[in-house]
């Protein structure tokens, strides 16, 4: 075990292509640590820096204290899980798991003790006279843990080792590693595009865009306080609604208006946010979790805002509700996301789509009318609000 350390790490391709800037992070012994963000973010390439499969163009990687600037991929006492599994299909499970063993020349009696460990920690005993074509897709990627932990290298790299799994397979795998890296208290570094996969399974989560570290921080910190309006957008399940909206102040109070509407905020998001003070007149960005915004009947404590009920998605305990309010939707830019560029096109245009998202309980949800007017009741104490230019919150 060992930390892994990134110290203004960048990565050239040719002349123009920077595709890691000024990274720099520490993992802890021991941590699990997840880089997340959408394709082509860096974080693939980060990580196969640390493998040795990427050169360094500048800056330093060191793991366990050890600068690994030079050194070969197989030098530097690390194990990779890839997406595609990367198994021999001529050679059976215990083979493959020995594989790496076997290179090292470990002597036979302790390959055999390694491979009935990680056999009977990844439930594998069964398998072990299989092929791989005769396995699940759970099971191969099981395999290639196996291969991975039998090593007892300094740290684990895992580059979407899920991606290949069907939904339900993904949760169960999901807590299957999460579970391992506990037991062996490994260093790993997993990599996903999933923020779903780096909320559930991260001691901590980088979030990274375009090549820079956004936000690193334990997940529940990221989705509660966003370093900035792409973490604020990219971290949540569906999505924070970003809205703009423009700044009033009067009397001490301070008031969004959002299209025709207004919103007072409490004292409990102007102590979040002292920044909204000084913004008066100014455009800026409202962001709404889904689940702080409420048929306005059961929360007549809170205001409201009017909008238009375009669609109701049925999920058993829940419903998601697709709504259009009369407002600007701030969307990330094509480069900080998996849209399509004309998607992407023209942050603060007017929507002719829903806008906002709300998740409500399903009883809520009873009685509600597609296509008609409802006013929705915002929780005004746990909005966010950003600067429209720079995307940093008015803390």
């Amino acid at each position: 075990m060992a930390e892994v350390t990134f110290k203004d790490v960048d990565k050239v391709y040719g002349t123009d292509v920077h595709a890691v800037k000024d990274l720099s992070l520490d993992i802890r012994d021991g941590e699990f640590l997840v880089l997340v963000g959408p394709s082509g973010c860096g974080k693939t390439t980060a990580l196969r820096m640390v493998a040795g499969l990427e050169e360094i163009s500048d800056g330093t990687i060191s793991i366990g204290g050890r600068v690994v600037n030079e050194l070969t991929p197989k030098d530097r006492d690390i194990a990779m899980v890839f997406q595609n599994y990367a198994l021999y299909p001529h050679m059976s499970v215990a083979e493959n798991i020995a594989f790496g063993l076997r290179l090292r020349k470990t002597p036979k009696e302790e390959i055999e003790r390694r491979v009935a460990w990680a056999s009977k920690m990844l439930d594998l005993t069964p398998y072990l006279a299989r092929r791989p074509k005769e396995l699940s897709g759970g099971q191969r990627q099981r395999v290639a843990m196996g291969r991975a932990i039998v090593r007892e290298p300094q740290a684990f790299l895992m580059d979407e080792p899920l991606s290949n799994l069907d939904a339900k397979l993904r949760v169960q795998m999901r807590a299957d590693i999460a579970r391992l890296q506990d037991e062996l208290g490994t260093t790993t570094i997993y990599v996903t595009h999933d923020q779903v996969e780096a909320m559930t399974m991260g001691d901590r989560v980088a979030v990274m865009s375009m090549g820079e570290l956004q936000q690193v921080d334990v997940p529940q910190r990221l989705y509660d306080s966003p370093a900035n309006l792409f973490v604020a957008g990219f971290i949540g399940t569906p999505p924070m609604n970003l809205i703009q909206a423009q700044v009033q102040s009067q009397n001490g109070s301070v008031a969004l208006t959002v299209g025709k509407q207004s919103l007072v905020l409490s004292d409990q998001a102007l102590s979040r946010y002292p920044g909204i003070r000084n913004a008066a007149g100014r455009t800026i960005v409202l962001g709404v979790r889904s689940e702080d915004l409420y048929p306005a009947a059961n929360r007549p404590d809170l205001p409201t805002l009017t909008a238009n009920l375009e669609l109701l998605e049925a999920l058993g305990s829940q419903s998601i509700a697709h709504l259009r309010v009369d407002a600007e939707v701030v969307r990330l830019h094509a480069a900080h996301s998996d849209e399509e560029p004309e998607e992407a096109e023209g942050e603060g245009v007017t929507s002719t789509r829903p806008n906002l998202v709300a998740t409500f309980t399903s009883r809520d949800a009873v009685g509600l009318k597609l296509h008609a007017e409802m006013p929705i009741a915002v929780d005004v104490s746990n909005v966010h609000v950003f600067d429209a230019e720079s995307g940093a919150p008015l803390r």
